[in-house]
């Protein structure tokens, strides 16, 4: 079997710009795309912040890219409001969500909205980031949450092994888990891109009492 080669600079830009060319959901004609040694950094101007998300999912999804720096600022029509007003929405926003803790709450300065709080499980952190990523005037949302300390049951090491090896998304088979009882998971080896090292992290997060997952995997 023949391995792939690696893609130049040129040949990645190339193919990250032609990637949000296709997305439906971004209008690619401001984002300016630069790579150095497989690192991508997009800058420019968008219309809405989930258009930066998408943006970024998407440059994830490349083969090659070993990382991305994310600068693109939100600017048009759906920027403006004022910060009560965003505030209000993401109360609300939050508020209706089932799957989100009354410990958490937001704040707004700039159009910048901080969700701050302590939560037991990675998945209510994600969610509340989600409740408010369509707010109308939102230009960034900072997670400012915390997880409330707990322990890693017994055998959980095996779990997340079994969990990793048996995930369609990436090859576990290269990865090393090592756990402590404060509910760190550490992982090292090697994966075959980006999206992978994100998957392997986001399968970590399942593991009950997870607090920490320090991501030292490489892009082989």
């Amino acid at each position: 079997m023949t391995g792939t080669l690696p893609r130049t600079d040129a040949q990645l830009r190339s193919a990250v710009i032609e990637e949000l060319q296709w997305l439906s959901g971004i209008d690619s004609s401001q984002i300016d795309v630069s790579v150095e040694a497989g690192a991508v950094t997009l800058s420019g101007t968008v219309s809405t912040y989930p258009e930066t998300l998408l943006a970024a999912k998407a440059t994830l999804a490349v083969r090659g890219v070993t990382a991305i720096a994310q600068e693109l600022t939100v600017r048009g029509p759906f920027a403006e409001g004022s910060d009560s007003d965003i505030a209000r929405q993401a109360g609300e926003a939050l508020q209706r969500s089932v799957n989100i803790p009354d410990t958490v709450r937001a704040s707004v300065r700039d159009h910048i909205l901080t969700l701050s709080g302590e939560v037991t499980w990675q998945y209510e952190r994600d969610a509340a980031c989600r409740a408010v990523n369509y707010i109308s005037g939102v230009r960034h949302v900072k997670n400012a949450m915390t997880i409330r300390p707990g322990r890693l049951a017994v055998g959980i090491h095996a779990d997340i092994v079994a969990a990793l090896v048996r995930n369609a998304r990436l090859d576990g088979e290269h990865i090393t888990v090592t756990t402590n009882t404060r509910g760190l998971i550490t992982l090292d080896g090697t994966v075959a891109s980006l999206a992978e090292r994100r998957q392997a992290e986001q399968v970590c997060w399942s593991a009950p009492g997870a607090t920490e997952v320090a991501n030292h995997l490489t892009i082989a």
